[in-house]
């Protein structure tokens, strides 16, 4: 499985300092069954600590998942921002899935040498685009 952020995610990450790390142990957590909320269509939900603080105090994060499949961080914010995502916002993530969890190889390809994703690797530094 592949972990990969969007651009808008990683904007997010950076601002909040939230690491590559950390977001692949959200990604194993959920592809283990271990989410915080599975919001149908591929959509879940996953909570992940502030650096020195818990879980219920630190950030929401929309994964895109499918078993099998790629794992794309699409979503993120702080629970002092908002409480969860809108009737319409999950509307939009649903639909979104549809779409990143049909990607093939020559999609996803395509979409990161665009800069629309990055992949997300252990050694906290986004893969390199040939």
């Amino acid at each position: 499985m592949s972990v990969y952020k969007t651009k808008a995610f990683a904007r997010f990450a950076r601002k909040v300092g939230l690491g590559d790390r950390e977001i692949i142990h959200a990604a194993e957590a959920v592809a283990a069954g271990q989410w915080d909320a599975d919001l149908g269509g591929g959509v879940y939900k996953q909570r992940i600590a502030r650096e020195g603080g818990g879980k219920s105090g630190g950030f929401r994060t929309i994964i895109l998942f499918k078993v099998g499949g790629h794992s794309f961080f699409v979503h993120g914010f702080a629970k002092s921002e908002k409480a969860n995502v809108t009737a319409n916002e999950l509307r939009a993530l649903r639909k979104l899935a549809a779409t990143f969890l049909g990607f093939d190889a020559e999609t996803l390809e395509k979409a990161s040498a665009a800069g629309e994703i990055a992949e997300v690797t252990n050694d906290g530094e986004d893969a390199k685009q040939d």
